[in-house]
């Protein structure tokens, strides 16, 4: 018998399929350098504000992973998947984990080059 405010159905997990996100444009014209430096920052200084390492590995490896890998990489980690484009998740502990844009997708103003 479930709680009282208990939304599962059938024993069904309360993970999301996993979507790209969203079109998005930044301020300013960006390289793939650039991109790659943003990215290499967010990643190095984001276990730093709380969560586990372990989860923040794992998010890392399937923000750069296809949609099916990154779906197998967020289910075997245990990872609650509150938007399904990865922007906001948490863990089993309920510590919430924030993803900027850029570290999950290209930006429609990249120049190539």
């Amino acid at each position: 018998m479930g709680c009282v405010g208990s939304s599962s159905k059938n024993g069904e997990e309360t993970t999301k399929k996993l979507r790209k996100p969203k079109a998005w444009k930044h301020s300013q014209p960006l390289t793939r350098a650039q991109l790659r430096q943003m990215r290499d920052e967010f990643w190095d200084t984001a276990p730093h504000y709380g969560g586990q390492k372990e989860i923040w590995d794992a998010l890392r490896a399937a923000a750069e992973a296809d949609l099916s890998l990154a779906q197998a990489i967020v289910d075997s980690a245990g990872i609650i998947v509150s938007s399904a484009d990865m922007t906001t998740c948490y863990d089993e502990r309920g510590a919430k984990y924030e993803l900027p844009k850029y570290v999950l997708s290209e930006p429609t103003n990249l120049i190539n080059g």
